[in-house]
């Protein structure tokens, strides 16, 4: 493969002068020759937005830092997808569209210097014309590879692919502030063939969320043969999250051999009314978590977002199904350990008119918090706060659960609203004031909630 190294264009390693041209210059140089390698030596260059070409893998050596400008003029106005729908948005530090055979690879590092960007999110939101930059974000692009960077300090997303297929994102090292406002890991959005695996991701909102698009969303795509493997998540709202932008259906989702730590929530599922769409065909195994809130959420009553607040939303009456329905069902999880635990060791809520459903859960261990912290395990109208809770399951059908001990717990192990076809199997409920309450159902009458 042939290189083109970015000093050779004129790009000055002191960190304060833009080499953005510089870069520029490199890749088209490297694409009328028939592609190539454009290699960043040793060293700081300061950059606005890089556009990437088809056939182009663009390498950080070691030592190598692209230091991202935070001046807004540094990055065009260009027309993406931002929370589910497309508008104009500030192009992604890396981006590209309509790319064929693309990567981003090296030791070195990308620092996207988001602390501006964050003041403003959280302080000054008039001033952001346009929503922020993310780090990298290709669209509707096949054959992507991100490996062994450091990311770290992303104005917003961090990795967000669009639309892309065949996508590879491989020991990345992903650290942005803990309070750094939506400072997601790894957002596949309406990607197919993803596999996303021995990764550190330590960030400010999730850590791996998969979307496919809202309702406002034009062109439904799905999201779907989604692996995830051997990656390490700390803080972060959740570890794994699906939604809650989910209209153009997610599915074939396998998670495995992955620690979360002190993340808000493990795997979380979400979605509510007016998104429609399906989630399905999910398998989590062998996943380790430690000081989560709680473990298992999968929620259709989300209220976050536009419109999360109207009655259509919050409602706990049964309304005719439609194709604004949002649909769970068969999610499988196996194998889980769960420690310190703080507000519940799961949360299963369906709609009354469309039960979560297929759901099982097969040799899982969850130890509560000594000192428990209170919080509410899913944001959704009518549910309070919760410290060592059981499984809180409301509209479900077909949901298993075999040889799962909760430890430590208050109150029922298993507390049951408006079930169907609920089963316990070789299920133990340990060191709790009242042992012998391992299940309590009760049906709600629905036209008086």
């Amino acid at each position: 493969m042939r290189s083109y190294v970015i000093t050779d264009f004129g790009a000055i390693s002191d960190g304060q002068t833009l080499a953005t041209e510089a870069i520029q210059k490199a890749i088209q140089v490297a694409v009328e020759a028939g592609g190539g390698r454009v290699e960043v030596p040793g060293g700081t260059y300061k950059t606005g937005s890089i556009r990437l070409a088809s056939q182009i893998e663009l390498h950080l050596q070691p030592g190598a830092v692209l230091s991202f400008s935070d001046n807004p003029e540094d990055y065009p106005i260009v027309d993406s997808r931002w929370e589910g729908v497309t508008r104009a948005v500030h192009a992604s530090c890396i981006y590209g569209e309509d790319l064929e055979n693309i990567a981003v690879t090296g030791t070195g590092k990308l620092e996207g210097n988001g602390q501006l960007w964050w003041d403003k999110k959280r302080n000054r939101p008039e001033e952001l014309s346009y929503p922020r930059p993310k780090l990298i974000s290709f669209e509707r692009s096949n054959k992507v590879l991100l490996r062994d960077l450091q990311l770290v300090n992303s104005p917003c997303w961090t990795v967000n692919p669009i639309g892309c297929q065949n996508v590879t994102v491989d020991n990345l090292s992903i650290l942005n502030p803990a309070d750094s406002p939506n400072t997601d890991g790894v957002n596949p959005e309406s990607c197919q063939n993803v596999r996303i695996s021995n990764c550190q991701i330590d960030v400010g909102d999730d850590c791996i969320a998969i979307k496919a698009g809202t309702e406002g969303t034009v062109e439904r795509i799905p999201c779907e043969n989604i692996t995830i493997t051997n990656c390490t998540m700390v803080h972060g709202h959740g570890g794994v999250v699906i939604g809650s932008e989910m209209s153009g259906d997610i599915r074939n989702v396998t998670i495995s051999n992955c620690v979360f730590q002190q993340t808000d929530r493990g795997i979380r599922l979400k979605s509510r009314r007016g998104r429609g769409g399906i989630v399905e065909d999910i398998r989590v195994s062998n996943v380790v978590m430690d000081e989560v809130l709680c473990p298992f959420i999968l929620n259709l009553y989300y209220f976050c977002g536009p419109g999360g607040k109207d009655q259509y939303v919050w409602d706990k009456r049964a309304y005719p199904i439609t194709n604004e329905t949002p649909q769970f069902r068969r999610i499988h999880f196996a194998h889980i350990t769960a420690r310190n635990v703080h507000a519940a060791a799961g949360f299963i809520y369906g709609l009354a008119e469309q039960y979560i459903s297929e759901i099982s859960f097969d040799d899982i261990a969850i130890s509560m918090a000594e000192a428990a912290i209170p919080a509410r395990p899913a944001m959704m109208t009518g549910i309070e706060e919760m410290a060592k809770s059981g499984f809180y399951l409301g509209n479900v059908r077909d949901i298993r659960f075999n040889q799962v001990t909760i430890d430590n717990h208050q109150g029922p192990a298993f507390y049951v609203e408006n079930g169907e076809e609920v089963t316990l199997r070789d299920c133990y409920s340990r060191h709790t004031l009242v042992p012998e309450e391992l299940l309590k159902e009760v049906t709600l009458d629905r036209e008086r909630v």
